[in-house]
C-alpha cells in the first residue's frame, strides 16, 4: 500500500510539491485548497502527466478535508505569499489564521501524521501548527534550513565552479534575514571552503543567502519562490517516508538545545519515520552564538505577538 501525503494549498508551492512528489513516485497525493476547482484542476493535470512520466501514483484535488484522512505526512503550504517590500513578519497574523484553520482540520483526520510547515513566517507558523495539532514535538517540523542551505550551496558551487553535490553546508537559525550560514562547517568534498574562497567573497555569498528569498520576490514582483521550496520539502518527505535518517537543517522545537527553550529554530536534525529523531547540538564560537541568539530573538518577537492567540 502506497504512503499518502496531503499538501494543503494548491498555489505555486503546493502544486509544485505535489508534482515533485508524484514524479518521484513517493506516495499518493491529496491536494487540498479552499479555492473551488483549483486543486481539482491542478490535481487532474498532474495525474494526467503520470502515464508520460511512467509513474503509478494517485493525485486527488479537493476542497474537502475528509479526503485527507489517514495521511502519513501533512504539508502546510497554504498562506499569503510575500510581495515586494513585505517582510515575513508582515505575514504573521494573516497566515496565523490560515495555518490554524488548516492544521486543525487536517490533524484531527490524520492523528499519526508528521506535519511539515512551509508557510511563512516559517518558525512562527511551526509554533502555531505544534500548538493547534497537539502532536508531539518530533512530529511537527519546519522546512527552512533545507531551502536556505540549498541557496547557500548554489552560490558556493558557482563561486568555486564545482558540482553542487560536492558542497556540504548548512544554515542555522530562523528563516529570514538573521539566519546563520555556518562558514566554519562548510566544505567542498571535505576541503574547507575558506581554503577555496576569500573572506570578502564569502561574506557576499552569506549576505546573498540571507536575502535569497527577497531576491526572487524582487524579480517576480507578484509572488515568491516555489521550485526550490518545493524541492526542499520533497527531500524532507523522502527522508521520512523511506526512513532514510538524513541529517538536514530544519526548524525544530528546542527545549534547552543551543540555550533555547520553547521555540522553533533551524538546527541540524535526523529525519526518519518518526519525524525528528535527533537534534544535533554543535559547538559554536562566541561570534556564531551571538549571531544565532540574534536570530532566536527575531523568532521570539513573532511568537510573543502570537502567544495570546495560541493559548
Amino acid at each position: 500500500m502506497r504512503k499518502k501525503v496531503t499538501v494543503i494549498g494548491a498555489g505555486n508551492v503546493g502544486a509544485t510539491t505535489a508534482l515533485f512528489l508524484a514524479d518521484k513516485e513517493l506516495c499518493d497525493v491529496v491536494l487540498v485548497d479552499i479555492m473551488e476547482g483549483v486543486p481539482q484542476g491542478k490535481g487532474l493535470d498532474i495525474l494526467e502527466a503520470m502515464p508520460v512520466e511512467k509513474r503509478d501514483v494517485k493525485i486527488v484535488g479537493t476542497n474537502d478535508y475528509d479526503a485527507t484522512a489517514n495521511s502519513d505526512i501533512i504539508i502546510q503550504t497554504a498562506g499569503f505569499p510575500r510581495k515586494p517590500g513585505m517582510s515575513r513578519d508582515d505575514l504573521l497574523m494573516k497566515n496565523y489564521e490560515i495555518v490554524k484553520a488548516c492544521i486543525s482540520e487536517a490533524a484531527k483526520r490524520s492523528p499519526n501524521a508528521v506535519i511539515i510547515v512551509v508557510a511563512n513566517p516559517l518558525d512562527a507558523m511551526c509554533q502555531v501548527a505544534y500548538k493547534v495539532s497537539g502532536f508531539s514535538k518530533n512530529r511537527v517540523v519546519g522546512m527552512a534550513g533545507v531551502l536556505d542551505t540549498a541557496r547557500f550551496r548554489t552560490f558556493l558551487a558557482e563561486a568555486c565552479d564545482v558540482s553542487v553535490e560536492n558542497v556540504t553546508a548548512f544554515v542555522l537559525g530562523g528563516h529570514g534575514d538573521t539566519m546563520v550560514p555556518l562558514v566554519r562547517y562548510t566544505s567542498v568534498a571535505g576541503i574547507p571552503i575558506t581554503e577555496l574562497i576569500d573572506a570578502e567573497t564569502l561574506d557576499k555569498i552569506v549576505d546573498r543567502t540571507r536575502k535569497g528569498g527577497a531576491e526572487i520576490v524582487q524579480y517576480l514582483k507578484t509572488g515568491s519562490a516555489y521550485y526550490a521550496p518545493a524541492a526542499s520539502t520533497v527531500e524532507m518527505v523522502e527522508s521520512i517516508l523511506k526512513d532514510k535518517k538524513k541529517v538536514l537543517p530544519c526548524a525544530a522545537y528546542l527545549e534547552g538545545e543551543y540555550g533555547v527553550n520553547g521555540l522553533y529554530v533551524g538546527v541540524p536534525v535526523k529525519l526518519g519515520a518518526r519525524g525528528i529523531e535527533k537534534i544535533y547540538e554543535l559547538t559554536l564560537t562566541d561570534a556564531e552564538k551571538a549571531e544565532l541568539q540574534k536570530s532566536v530573538d527575531a523568532v521570539q518577537e513573532l511568537v510573543t505577538v502570537l502567544e495570546p492567540h495560541l493559548g
